[in-house]
């Protein structure tokens, strides 16, 4: 099973957090599980906030890249559409907002969940919690809205 982020365009794949073009950067993989979506990530020592948790600079990273790869996915359920048509839904972060509930262990992997709370136009809001053995660490909600085909330009 392909992650949403394989099926980001190239020209749109160089994230540092999620893009697979990336050599340097998280490349994380995200995949429904149901209703919620579902990451993992297992830190490396260079994430480290103090000595055994993890630094809260990389959970908001992930909770912003699992959040846009998320409203991609959801907009092409909306659609009813397969992720490699096009035209191709790709989204940038709008609002970014982290509670950071407790500390989070470095020596795990993490899990990252996340909720689609509403679709309206080009924007979706998803809501995702950041889990250490089932036990929450932080949450997040991401206003991701969808990126214009001249983005860059």
């Amino acid at each position: 099973m392909k992650a949403f982020q394989d099926y980001y365009p190239e020209n749109l794949a160089h994230c540092y957090g999620c893009g697979r073009l990336n050599a340097h950067g998280h490349q994380i993989k995200t995949f429904w599980d149901g209703e919620e979506t579902v990451t993992r990530f297992t830190p490396l020592p260079q994430h480290t906030a103090v000595p055994g948790f993890t630094y809260g600079g990389l959970i908001a990273s992930l909770i912003d890249c699992h959040s846009t790869g998320t409203a991609a996915a959801a907009m092409y359920r909306a659609e009813s559409r397969d992720m490699d048509t096009l035209p191709a839904f790709r989204f940038v972060t709008g609002s970014l907002h982290v509670d950071y509930l407790k500390p989070t262990p470095i020596a795990s992997t993490l899990e990252i969940r996340g909720r689609v709370k509403e679709i309206k136009g080009r924007k979706v809001i998803v809501e995702a919690t950041v889990l250490v053995d089932g036990v929450a660490t932080a949450r997040g909600e991401v206003v991701a809205v969808q990126m214009p085909e001249n983005f860059g330009t």
